[in-house]
């Protein structure tokens, strides 16, 4: 008897798809531009092999796993300060500078946390009349 055993036919084929499952779930993490191109990413084929008492049949047990790079972490600025109540409160800061006005994707000039100004002049702003 010769040993003849064919990953891509073990299992009925499972193991050749478990792997080919991992695998994209790997490109996919790598195409991902959220995270490190550059980071290892791995695949492992797991066989465990256990003989019975006539040493003629192995019971097997195949698992695939994969290791995948994290998603990059996403930064952000919270200015926080009191409310009416004196309870503490934050905001998200969008004008990338506390206090500091800006104009939003619209054109429109809004507040350091995203809100439009209602009611702002921008003809007095650029000092006119």
């Amino acid at each position: 008897m010769s040993t003849k055993i064919d990953l891509t036919d073990l299992g009925g084929g499972a193991v050749g798809e478990r792997f080919l499952y991992e695998m994209n779930k790997v490109l996919a993490n790598i195409y991902d531009p959220n995270t490190d191109p550059k980071k290892v990413r791995e695949v492992t084929l797991k066989i465990k092999l256990k003989g019975d008492e006539n040493r003629d049949v192995l019971l097997t047990e195949i698992h695939a796993t994969s290791k995948l790079a994290p998603t990059r972490p996403v930064e952000t600025k919270i200015i926080m300060g009191l409310d009416n109540s004196g309870r503490v409160v934050g905001a998200e800061l969008k004008s990338g500078v506390k206090d500091q006005m800006m104009i939003d994707n619209e054109g429109d000039v809004a507040d350091d946390k995203g809100n439009k100004v209602v009611g702002f002049n921008k003809h007095t702003a650029q000092g006119g009349k």
